[in-house]
C-alpha cells in the first residue's frame, strides 16, 4: 500500500519512466571501445592491507602506462540520448494516475505471464510517440496553469470586493466632509453675525446703564421729595390739631377761669405741653410728631449714644506693652474645614471659638486651638461670601450669593431670620455693638441697615458706583466703614443714612477695609496689593505699602494694633510691622489666602483659603 501511495505521489509530481535498456553488440555509438587487460603485477595481494597510501602509490606507478587511457575517457564524454517510454510503461503510468489498480495488476499478470510464455511479440512493443508524452506534460502544465487561474481569479474577486468597499467608504467618507464642510460654513456664518450682534449690543447696554443710574438718582430724588412732602403734611396736620386743641383749651378757661400763659393740659397721651401766651404750644423735638413718623415701626430699635467710650481701651494699651514681633509666629496645626474655598473667618466676642464660611453653602464653629468642630449650619441656596458674631456671642449673621442675609441661633441650632431686600450678591456683614443692628453690603452697589428687632431695613447707604466689597462697625459707635469697587471708601452715620467722609487714593478696586482696636486708624487693601493707612481724623492717607502684584483679599489688625495682617493671593499670610513697615510671610496654604483673624491676646493667628483649610500660628 505504501508503494501505491509512492507511485500515486510521483504520478502528481510528474510522470517518470521504466525502460529497459539493451545494450546490443553492434551499438549505434560511433566510439571505439579499447578492452583493457588486467595485470597482474599491478593488482594488490590479497594479504595486503587496503589503506589509502598504498592505493595511491598504486595508482602513481600505473599512471605512466594508462594515462593515456583515462585521459581519452574523460575527453570522450558525450550526451546521453533520450530515450522514448515503452508503451507498457506507459500503460502502467497511466493506471496508476487515474488510480485503475485492479486493471493495473490484472494487466502486468497477463503481460508477464505472455512474456514468459514467449507469445509476446517483440516488435510490436514499440515506443510510445513523444506526442502522447508531450501531450501528458502539457496536460500537467494545463492543470496547474487551472489551478494557478482559479487562484487568481479568488484573490481577483476579494480585491473586486475590497475595492467596492473601498468605493463605498470612500464616497461616505466625502460625504461626510462634505456635510462637515457645510456645518462648519453654517458655524463660521453664524459666528460671524453673533460677533455683529453682540458688537450692536454694546452701546445699547452702555446707554441702558447711563439710564439705569439716571433712574437711581431720580429715585432718590423723588424718594427724598416724598419724604419732605410727607413731613411737611405731617407739620401741617400736627399744626391744625395744635391750633384746634388752643382753641379748645381757651374756650374751657374761660369757662373755669384759668389763666391761659402757663396752664398744662393733659393731651391724649398723657403727656404735659407748655402753652405760650397766645395758646400756642411749644416745639418739642423729642416730642416732635413729625419726626421720623412715615418711617417708624412701633419694634424699631433706637440707636445708642455715640458719647460711649469703648470698655477694652485699657485691656488693648496693656497688651500693646507686651506684644510679640511679628516675625515669632510659626506654623503650628491645621484642619481641613470644608471641601471648597473657605471665604471668612469670624472671631467669637469673649471665647476662642472661629466661625468659617464656605463656598460650600455651609458655616461651621470650631473650638480653637485644638480644632474641634462645635457645630454646622446649612441653609442658603448659594455660595457664602461673609459671616459676623452677635456681640454677646449667642447668634451668627452670613451673606451669601443668593442676596440675602441670615441670622443663626445656637442655642435653636436654627435660622430665625432671614433679610433680603438686596438684588445681588451680598459680600459682608457686620454687628452693631448694641447687638440690635446688623449691616450688610452687596454687589448691587448698596450697605443696609438692618433692625433685628423689627427685621426690616432701617436705612439704604446708597453712594457707592460700584460694588460694596466690604463693611463694619467701628466699635460702640454709630460709625459704618465700607470699601468699593470704585477704589473709594466711606465713613457712614448709620443713624441717618449720609457719608460722612469719604478716603481717595487706591487706583484699584478695594477689596477690604477695618479698624484698628482703637478706632483712629483704617487700613485698607485692593486688587494689586496695595495697603493704605489711613488717619480716620484727618482724613488722609499715612502709610502706603506695596505688597503685590498678588491682590490682597482680607486684613486683621492685632490686638495690640502693631501688627496688620494680609490674607494674600498668591498663598501666604503678610506680616506688617506697622512702627517699621517691615513685611514677613507665612507660608504653609496650597492656593489662595482669603482671610485671617487673630485671637483676643494676640498670641494665636488664623488663616483660611480656596484649599478649604484653616492654619494656625503661634
Amino acid at each position: 500500500m505504501a508503494a501505491k501511495n509512492e507511485t500515486a505521489q510521483e504520478s502528481v509530481d510528474g510522470p517518470y519512466y521504466l525502460e529497459k535498456v539493451l545494450i546490443p553488440d553492434d551499438s549505434d555509438d560511433d566510439y571505439q571501445y579499447e578492452e583493457v587487460l588486467a595485470d597482474e603485477e599491478r593488482s594488490m595481494a590479497e594479504g595486503d592491507d587496503e589503506d589509502l597510501e598504498a592505493a595511491v602509490r598504486a595508482l602513481r606507478d600505473a599512471s605512466d602506462g594508462t594515462g593515456s587511457v583515462l585521459q581519452r575517457l574523460s575527453s570522450a564524454k558525450q550526451p546521453v540520448s533520450h530515450i522514448p517510454e515503452v508503451v507498457d510503461d506507459f500503460l502502467r503510468n497511466f493506471l496508476v494516475k487515474m488510480g485503475m489498480s485492479r486493471t493495473l495488476d490484472c494487466f502486468q499478470a497477463e503481460w508477464y505471464e505472455m512474456e514468459q510464455r514467449g507469445l509476446l511479440k517483440t516488435e510490436l512493443v514499440e515506443f510510445v510517440p513523444d506526442a502522447y508524452t508531450h501531450n501528458q506534460l502539457l496536460d500537467n502544465e494545463l492543470k496547474n496553469v487551472q489551478r494557478e487561474r482559479d487562484s487568481y481569479r479568488q484573490a481577483a474577486s476579494k480585491a473586486s470586493e475590497t475595492l467596492v468597499k473601498l468605493q463605498k467608504e470612500r464616497d461616505f467618507h466625502r460625504l461626510q466632509h462634505k456635510r462637515v464642510v457645510q456645518e462648519k460654513n453654517r458655524l463660521v456664518e453664524d459666528i460671524k453675525r453673533l460677533k455683529k450682534h453682540y458688537g450692536s449690543y454694546e452701546p445699547a447696554l452702555k446707554q441702558l446703564s447711563d439710564k439705569y443710574q439716571v433712574a437711581l438718582k431720580q429715585k432718590m430724588l423723588i424718594s427724598l421729595e416724598r419724604d419732605r412732602a410727607c413731613g411737611q403734611a405731617n407739620s401741617l396736620e400736627a399744626t391744625l390739631c395744635n391750633v384746634h386743641s388752643s382753641s379748645t383749651i381757651r374756650s374751657a378757661n374761660r369757662d373755669t377761669g384759668l389763666p391761659p400763659q402757663q396752664e398744662k393740659y393733659q393731651s391724649k397721651s398723657g403727656k404735659g405741653v407748655q402753652l405760650q401766651n397766645d395758646g400756642i404750644a411749644l416745639y418739642d423735638q423729642d416730642k416732635d410728631p413729625t419726626k421720623n413718623t412715615a418711617q417708624k415701626h412701633p419694634k424699631d430699635s433706637e440707636f445708642p449714644v455715640s458719647s460711649r467710650v469703648n470698655p477694652y481701651l485699657g485691656q488693648i494699651k496693656a497688651l500693646a506693652s507686651h506684644c510679640s514681633k511679628a516675625s515669632g509666629f510659626r506654623f503650628t496645626n491645621s484642619l481641613k474645614a470644608h471641601t471648597l474655598p473657605i471665604s471668612c473667618l469670624a472671631l467669637h466676642p469673649r471665647k476662642f471659638i472661629v466661625a468659617s464660611s464656605s463656598d460650600d453653602q455651609l458655616w461651621r464653629l470650631w473650638g480653637m486651638p485644638m480644632g474641634d468642630m462645635i457645630m454646622t449650619g446649612e441653609g442658603h441656596s448659594d455660595w457664602l461670601s461673609g459671616c459676623s458674631f452677635h456681640p454677646n456671642g449667642g447668634s451668627l449673621a452670613t451673606t451669601s450669593g443668593d442676596t440675602t442675609v441670615k441670622i443663626w441661633d445656637f442655642s435653636q441650632g436654627r435660622c430665625i431670620l432671614t433679610l433680603d431686600g438686596h438684588t445681588h450678591a451680598t459680600w459682608g456683614c457686620s454687628f452693631h455693638s448694641c447687638g440690635d443692628f446688623v449691616a450688610s453690603c452687596s454687589m448691587d452697589n448698596t450697605t443696609k441697615v438692618w433692625d433685628l428687632q423689627s427685621e426690616r431695613c432701617r436705612s439704604t447707604l446708597r453712594g457707592h458706583v460700584d460694588s460694596v466689597n466690604s463693611v463694619t462697625f467701628l466699635p460702640f459707635s454709630n460709625t459704618l466703614l465700607t470699601c468699593s469697587a470704585d477704589k473709594t471708601l466711606s465713613l457712614w452715620d448709620a443713624r441717618i443714612g449720609l457719608c460722612a467722609q469719604t478716603f481717595y487714593g487706591h487706583q484699584h478696586s478695594c477689596n477690604h477695609a477695618t479698624f484698628n482696636a482703637l478706632g483712629n486708624t483704617v487700613a485698607s487693601c485692593d486688587s494689586y496689593g496695595v495697603v493704605k493707612l489711613w488717619d480716620v481724623r484727618k482724613v488722609a492717607a499715612m502709610i502706603t505699602m506695596d505688597t503685590g502684584p498678588h491682590p490682597s483679599n482680607q486684613m486683621a489688625f492685632s490686638p495690640s494694633g502693631r501688627t496688620l495682617a494680609i490674607a494674600s493671593n498668591d498663598g501666604s499670610v503678610k506680616l506688617v510691622e506697622l512702627a517699621s513697615t517691615q513685611v514677613s510671610s507665612l507660608l504653609g496654604h496650597d492656593d489662595a489666602v482669603q482671610s485671617v483673624v487673630f485671637d483676643h491676646k494676640g498670641e494665636y493667628l488664623l488663616s483660611a483659603g480656596s484649599d478649604g483649610a484653616i492654619l494656625i500660628w503661634s
